[in-house]
């Protein structure tokens, strides 16, 4: 869900490149039309966006987003705007509840086989009939820390409002996964709408502000690498490649649980190239592609073909990419609907505009 955005207006600048310089409506280079495509930053291997481009003979507008609300009020400001997005969970569920996507014809998605039941399983929390959305990436969120500055033990949210850690922690700069933080320390379903337990959370990110250097989004990774903090709340395959970079880092999911989190392809209901959609999205569902784009990304992959090719031992056998959803306390976030939206939204504007 979430994902790194620290290079997207270079990466911007390079897809801009390339669509000016094979010029948009070359019909001899892509007599199959656009396609029309909005996801998160980095959330790709760019090699397959042109492989498609080359296989399908459709033109790829691709565009990012940095979080689903942003995403959100993009497509309820003109739904038409793109064909194919990549939404997480609650916002899928959201979405459909808005009337805002297609259902998909998986008779042209025929690799959708390729993912594994139980991740159609779990897609039925926020798409009950699996109508609407095939899994591309999965993961969890945890704690992130560097272990030559922490030298207590990283088992629990509470870290985080330790001390100790003053100006060294990361939060993230999004009201789902902060509060997500909050609720769990204390106990509560990070899907409440019980008032009593969002204050009470509210509270303990206001007198947690002091201590936190930034709120923000993807730059938890590249911060955390360079040695610029001690702990951050990061997201599982965030956490796969800052050991690769920096080997002092350690991920952990607290004992009070976290959220799995699932991130899927959808078609919007007003999208002008839905035959093309489908085919993105079958191509994201074919075995290499979809190892390409996690040896890239590094967020778990769903693709069971992926899955089995993976070369690298450690990886294939990695708690962080594959964990054992058994042996941890786990919760999808749910669309709690308009009144819960407001409850959270002004409990985050509280802890933003706490002043210290």
């Amino acid at each position: 869900m979430k994902k790194r955005f620290v290079s997207i207006l270079l990466t911007c600048a390079l897809f801009s490149s390339l669509l000016s310089g094979c010029g948009e409506n070359d019909l001899s280079k892509y007599p199959n039309g656009k396609l029309y495509v909005y996801n998160w930053g980095e959330y790709i291997d760019e090699d397959v966006i042109s492989e498609f481009e080359e296989e399908y003979g459709i033109n790829v507008i691709y565009d990012m987003f940095e979080t689903n609300e942003i995403m959100f009020a993009k497509l309820a400001q003109d739904n038409s705007a793109y064909d194919v997005v990549c939404p997480s969970d609650y916002m899928i569920q959201k979405l459909i509840e808005n009337d805002m996507l297609k259902e998909l014809d998986f008779s042209n998605i025929p690799n959708a086989k390729n993912i594994g039941d139980q991740y159609f399983e779990q897609s039925r929390d926020f798409d009950p009939e699996n109508k609407y959305s095939v899994p591309y990436c999965w993961g969890t969120v945890g704690i992130l820390y560097n272990k030559t500055m922490v030298d207590d033990p990283v088992d629990s949210w509470d870290i985080l409002w330790n001390d100790k850690y003053n100006g060294q922690i990361l939060m993230q700069d999004s009201v789902r996964d902060a509060m997500m933080v909050a609720l769990l320390k204390n106990g509560y379903s990070l899907n409440t709408t019980n008032p009593d337990e969002i204050a009470v959370a509210t509270a303990d990110l206001v007198a947690q502000k002091p201590l936190v250097q930034a709120y923000v989004v993807d730059q938890v990774r590249d911060k955390m690498i360079g040695g610029e903090a001690a702990l951050g709340v990061i997201y599982s395959g965030e956490a796969i490649y800052t050991a690769r970079e920096n080997p002092d880092l350690v991920y952990v999911v607290p004992k009070e649980g976290t959220n799995v989190w699932i991130d899927s392809w959808v078609i919007t209901k007003d999208s002008k190239n839905s035959e093309n959609a489908e085919k993105w999205i079958d191509f994201m569902c074919r075995g290499d592609i979809a190892l390409k784009n996690f040896e890239y990304i590094t967020y778990s992959t769903p693709n069971t073909v992926a899955q089995e090719n993976i070369e690298d031992e450690a990886i294939k056998n990695s708690e962080v990419a594959f964990p054992d959803l058994s042996k941890i306390s786990t919760e999808s976030y749910k669309y709690l609907g308009y009144d819960a939206d407001r409850l959270y939204n002004d409990a985050w504007m509280e802890v933003k505009s706490a002043d210290y």
